[in-house]
């Protein structure tokens, strides 16, 4: 059985992380979603569990003491994290984890578990991309603003990404990164005793 890994999805709001998650798993049957804890409020249709976990920042600061996260960051006035044990345990069990978190997040992952998968997701324009954040219609003008500041300042980090993903048309955007699976489940390391089991009788 091949080794199970990490395939970390990150990348400036409004670029469509959540929209091509979303796409990538209705596709790819195998593949397991990392849900991440928040202190923010739910947007309209977010579910409980599913989207986040949505905690106090007490809850988060305790499991911040206890180093029950993988990665936490303080992003747009709020906290998000990734539970830790969730994640090492389908790795284990051979599963690729989705993890769609901010590039804070997939810094801290890459400086402590670096046999994670790292791929940039961005728009196809600067323009598109504050379109979309306006159209969501969650976010009040400054924070509009904030977010699309820190887009440009998020761009700066492309280089530390294995790979990237334009994000112009959904199902293009899941085609590369399914590509990106593939190439990655085959790389040797991911596998034991190849040679024996090509040469093995039948």
């Amino acid at each position: 059985m091949s080794k199970g890994f990490l395939l970390v999805l990150s990348g400036p709001s409004g670029s469509g992380k959540g929209t091509v998650s979303e796409a990538l798993m209705k596709r790819a049957k195998d593949i397991v979603f990392s849900t991440s804890i928040t202190t923010r409020a739910p947007r309209p249709n977010e579910v409980d569990g599913e989207n986040y976990f949505f905690i106090s920042e007490e809850r988060f600061e305790e499991m911040v003491a206890n180093d029950e996260l993988l990665e936490h960051a303080f992003v747009h006035t709020n906290y998000y994290g990734t539970p830790k044990e969730f994640v090492f345990e389908q790795i284990k069990k051979g599963e690729i984890v989705l993890l769609e978190i901010d590039v804070q997040g997939a810094l801290q992952i890459k400086e402590r578990y670096k046999e994670a998968v790292f791929v940039f997701l961005i728009p196809p324009t600067m323009d598109e991309l504050r379109n979309r954040i306006i159209k969501r219609g969650t976010e009040s003008e400054k924070d509009i603003e904030t977010r699309f500041a820190n887009a440009f300042k998020e761009l700066d980090f492309v280089d530390e990404y294995d790979y990237f993903v334009v994000n112009d048309v959904v199902e293009k955007a899941v085609e590369d990164i399914e590509a990106i699976i593939v190439a990655e489940r085959l790389r040797v390391k991911r596998h034991e005793n190849i040679k024996e089991n090509v040469t093995e009788k039948r």
